[in-house]
Parts: structure tokens; sequence; C-alpha cells
């Protein structure tokens, strides 16, 4: 029994494992606060009447250090629905301007969310902690500071599944719910969804300042990022020119994440991209379903400015009106050469990932006609992104195999036939089984995905029913994506033709 005793205490490294911190021993701090007021405005959350708990993620409470038991208790949807504050927060709005749908509006900022502080856990990691939903703020815009539960249900899930898929994202903790009756469309129901980020700063951080002609505070901010996020540039004579070259090697490499996954954003103005190469600001996105270059999610977009097939572009140019903002900061030569960068760290970073999916051990630049040749097979053939490559890592590569389970998806069978066979010498120029070959393959080629649909499903029984039985098992499939999950296996199937080309908008 003393044994047993002493084993429990001791973690993985034989060192005692400390108690997970209870609600009022998490110690905020907040040193965006401690930045001059330029920045940001403070502003305390506006009470939530009568909230209650929707949802709670044990994952993203681990980033904190906190008791997945202190959900249970009874003032727990206060504190997170902004009505009971620590005594040691120094709530904000930040503020940021931002290029919308190519057009500069010269201010924005926390329009509907609020900054608590930051924590720091066990591992000397910082988490800043952002309650959205939680009320007006100067930069409200004559809007009500509230999310719906609708969209809190929406960026609860995604971020998750993207955390899941190995995507730099935000991550979130909780949603808290109120039967307060907030209006888009139509009257929805208000909710305050807890979102947690090592750094919540945007493009559009730096650009209100370069437009309102305060160079001074774009200098000041960058070196806080930098002391902050990125403190091996701090001593650095050129700092600020290493700084731009690593968000752009970031943000080149989340665009190629994106689209290897078919993940569509929607809304990638300046003011929703991240610092620190996350996906930041869950609205009308969308995961592809039949695989279409020119996807749009977002009804809000009807000339397609963020269609799937135009992120990449739209990342470049999201870039280069950050280097705008820095050019006091970074020569205009250094900036060239920078953005000149970004193309070939996306088509390294794609062309690793996607050959990856297609089971290459070795992937280069020359195989991009095979990858594309995949695609266009997809496209014409009106076949489901995810599916496809999934069953893909049935592929036998044998010379005499017809490999007639997968050849039978395909309308024109003839067109399979032709890519398969270079598909087949390409393997063959690699050493390995195709076993060991499925196996990659199933490791990188999601079986789950968060559908539309899905989620759809999930929004209505919380709203009609009051039942949150949904996004918990969402939640829970949608952390092992590549696992065999015998009993969600229809939650791997295509949308039923009633919920094809689901679009959401900006409200969202």
């Amino acid at each position: 029994m003393t044994n047993k005793l002493k084993l429990s205490r001791i973690g993985i490294l034989g060192r005692p494992t400390l108690p997970m911190h209870k609600l009022h021993q998490l110690n905020f701090a907040n040193r965006y606060a401690h930045l001059p007021e330029h920045f940001y405005s403070r502003v305390n959350p506006t009470p939530l009447p009568a909230p209650y708990l929707v949802s709670f993620n044990t994952h993203a409470a681990r980033l904190i250090d906190l008791d997945s038991d202190e959900a249970r208790r009874a003032d727990f949807a206060e504190h997170f629905g902004g009505n009971r504050l620590p005594p040691d927060v120094e709530p904000l709005a930040m503020l940021y301007a931002g290029h919308q749908f190519g057009q500069f509006v010269p201010q924005l900022g926390d329009g509907r969310a609020i900054l608590l502080g930051e924590l720091t856990n066990r591992a000397g990691e910082h988490w800043e902690v952002q309650l959205k939903g939680s009320g007006v703020t100067p930069y409200s815009r004559r809007g009500d500071g509230r999310a719906v539960l609708r969209s809190s249900i929406r960026e609860y899930l995604c971020s998750e599944a993207m955390h899941a898929l190995g995507i730099p994202t935000s991550r979130a903790l909780c949603i808290v719910g109120s039967d307060e009756p907030v209006y888009r469309e139509t009257a929805e129901t208000a909710a305050v969804l807890t979102r947690l980020a090592p750094s919540h700063v945007r493009f559009g951080s730096f650009e209100v300042f370069f437009y309102r002609g305060q160079y001074e505070h774009i200098a000041a901010l960058a070196d806080f990022v930098i002391a902050r996020h990125y403190p091996e540039f701090s001593e650095a004579s050129d700092k600020y020119r290493l700084f731009l070259k690593e968000i752009t090697s970031r943000t080149a490499k989340l665009m190629a994440h994106w689209q290897t996954v078919g993940f569509c954003h929607g809304v990638m103005n300046t003011d929703n991209m991240s610092i620190l190469g996350l996906t930041l600001d869950y609205g009308p996105f969308g995961f592809m379903e039949s695989y279409d270059p020119g996807y749009i999610c977002n009804h809000s977009d009807p000339q397609g400015r963020y269609a799937y097939d135009q992120q990449p572009q739209v990342g470049l140019w999201n870039l280069s009106c950050l280097a705008q903002a820095l050019s006091r900061l970074v020569s205009e030569a250094d900036t060239d050469k920078i953005l000149e960068s970004y193309a070939p760290a996306y088509y390294q970073h794609y062309v690793a990932l996607m050959g990856a999916k297609l089971g290459l051990l070795n992937p280069t630049l020359e195989d991009f006609p095979l990858i594309d040749g995949w695609l266009t097979l997809l496209q014409k053939n009106q076949l489901d992104y995810t599916n496809s490559f999934r069953n893909l890592d049935n592929f036998d590569s044998a010379a005499s195999a017809d490999n007639h389970a997968l050849r039978d998806q395909f309308i024109d069978r003839e067109a399979f036939d032709a890519w398969a066979e270079s598909y087949r010498a390409r393997l063959g120029r690699e050493s390995g089984t195709d076993s060991e070959r499925k196996a990659r393959m199933d490791a990188v080629n999601p079986k789950y995905i968060l559908r539309n649909y899905l989620a759809q499903v999930a929004i209505e029984k919380a709203e009609n029913q009051r039942d949150f039985s949904e996004i918990d098992r969402l939640l829970a499939l949608l952390n092992k994506p590549y696992d065999e999950q015998p009993e969600m296996e229809d939650y791997a199937a295509p949308p039923p033709e009633s919920a094809r080309r689901i679009m959401v908008s900006c409200s969202s």
C-alpha cells in the first residue's frame, strides 16, 4: 500500500506531480496591460444573465493547469461568463485596424472580446485568456458585443479539431451560455467562449499605428512581441528584419497546412492574421467536402476573394500589408527579399505535406505533377476530399493490381488508371511495403473532420433542446481524427444531399 501511494505521486520523470490549479489559484498577469494605453482600452465584461455551462474542454484546461473538477462548481459559469473576475485581472480590449476584403478600415479592435490576462503553466508556457462575446467595448462599432451560441459552438469545435490535425491555432477552454436574446438575422441566445492563445496580436495591431503616422508605437509593439515570443532575436542588430522573416515563414507554413486539409477560413482580413502564425478568429469557415479549388465558405464573399484556392496568395498579400506597417523598421530591400521567400517556403511545405498524404517518404517539388493530377481527378469526379485521401491508403502498388475498389469510385476510370500508373511508378522508387505506407498515410490523412452538417446537428440540439451532448461527442471524436472509431463510423460520411454546400456568413 505504501508503494502504491508513492507511485501515485510520482510523475513520469520521477518528480512529484503537482496538484492542478483551482479557480481561486489561477494567478493572472497581463503583460499587454503594461504597454501604454495607446494599444488598448480598459473595460470589464458585461455580466451574462443566468449563465450556464455548455461544454468544458479538459484538453485545453491542461494548458493552464486547471483542474477539470472545477467545471462542476456551481459558480464556474459565473467566472467564465464574465460575471465574477479574479481580483488580479486587468481586463482590456485590444486596438487594431485592418484590411477587410481588401479595403483598409482605420479602427477595428476587440468589439466583442475582452482579454482577462495571461496564465503561466508549470511548463513555463504563457497563455492569454480571452472571453469572446463578453459585451460592448469601445471598438464595438454600434454592435452588442455578444456572441451567439451557434458561432461559439463552431469556433469551440473547430479550434480543437485544427489542433488535433497538427495545425497552429488558438484553443478553446469552454462555452458558457445564457438565454439572453441576441439579434442577428433572427433572435438567438448569447454565449461566451473562453479562448486561449499565446498572443492575440494581429497584423492589424501594427497597421493601425502606421496609418496614424504613430511610428514610435509600431516599434514599441514590435519590441514587446519580439521580447515575449521571439526572444532569440532580441539582441540582434536586425531584429525587426528577423521578426518579419519569421512571421512570413510561419504564415507560409500555415497556409500550406490549411490547403492540405481542405480548410477554408472565410475571412482572411489582416485583422484576423496572427503574428505567431496561428489560425485565429473562426467565423464563416468550412472544411471542403467535394474537391473544388474555387470553394467559397462565406456567403458574404460572393466574389470569392477568400476562396480556398486564393488563400495562399491572400496570405502573401496580407504579409505585404504587415511589411508596409513595419517599413520604418525594415528596409525596402530586405522586405522585398523576405516577401520573395514566401512562395518557395509555401511550396516546400505544401509538397512535403501533400507528399506525405500520398505516402511518399521523400517528396520533392518534382512530385507536384503527381499531386496536381490526383487533385484534378478528385475535382472532375466530384469526390470527397478527405475520404479520397483516406481511401488511397488501400492502393495496391503491385504491377498486376487493378485496385478495383478505388477505381470504381471514379466516373472516368481510364483517367484513374493513367494516374495510378504514375503513382505506382513513383512508389516503386521508394523502399518499404504497402502496409508500411498505409500506416504512414493513416497518420496524416484524417478520417474525421468537422463537417458543416455535423456542427449544425450539434447546434440545433443545443439551441432547440438545450442538449449539449453532441458537442461533447464531436469534441471527443475530433480529438482523435486519424483513429478508426468504429462506433462513430457514420461521422466520416459525406454530407447528405440536403446539407451539401452549407455556407455561413460573417455574423456566424
